[in-house]
């Protein structure tokens, strides 16, 4: 089977982002945006993804999180679809439960082609350190976007605004890792219509 691996640079007068991703990994990552949260949030999506994760990312943090989350967010989902290649054989579905201590956190993806975002995650809008707790939002309706895919996230509950973020990019990790997985059953694409 070919490498899986893709690579995206993006560029704005904001933000630069550098991202490379291989979907056959073992979780292994090298994570530097500038926001300590996130990239310990990108770590666990990687880990428990089993995703192989390069990220660098300078963007304007002294005006606020908002453009690197966001621009991470498109590039990784960039480098995401790129890695998927002509979708053959992948499993296209994927659906993870993910608890941690009080919270419990769901998961569930289409690698479609139609990019879609469900976010049923309903926490006070604070802080977790300096992270702004809905950049969470931000991030998964930037990647959903580049990587063209139906995405649905759902808290069914938790407290612990460090816990709820951290289980809901864990379980997107854990969908997206079933998702993107080789069915040995098919030979084709996962569709009707010959195509995603």
């Amino acid at each position: 089977m070919a490498e899986r691996k893709g690579r995206t640079e993006r560029v704005t007068s904001e933000v630069k982002v550098e991202v490379e991703i291989n979907l056959d990994g073992e979780g292994n990552f090298d994570i530097d945006t500038g926001i300590p949260f996130f990239d310990h949030m990108l770590a666990q999506f990687s880990r428990h993804g089993y995703f192989d994760l390069d990220i660098k990312a300078v963007g304007d943090i002294e005006v606020d999180f908002h453009h690197t989350v966001e621009d991470v967010g498109l590039a990784l989902g960039d480098a995401f679809l790129k890695a998927l290649g002509d979708k053959k054989s992948i499993t296209r579905f994927g659906e993870a439960f993910v608890p941690f201590d009080e919270t419990l956190a769901f998961a569930s993806v289409d690698l479609s082609g139609r990019p879609y975002l469900v976010y049923n995650v309903s926490v006070p809008k604070t802080k977790v350190g300096e992270f702004d707790v809905e950049l969470g939002e931000e991030f998964f309706k930037s990647f959903s976007n580049t990587l063209l895919c139906n995405l649905h996230i759902e808290l069914r509950y938790g407290d612990n605004l460090h816990h709820v973020i951290e289980a809901v990019f864990k379980a997107v990790g854990r969908a997206l890792d079933r998702a993107s997985g080789i069915d040995p059953r098919s030979s084709s694409v996962p569709s009707t219509k010959g195509k995603l």
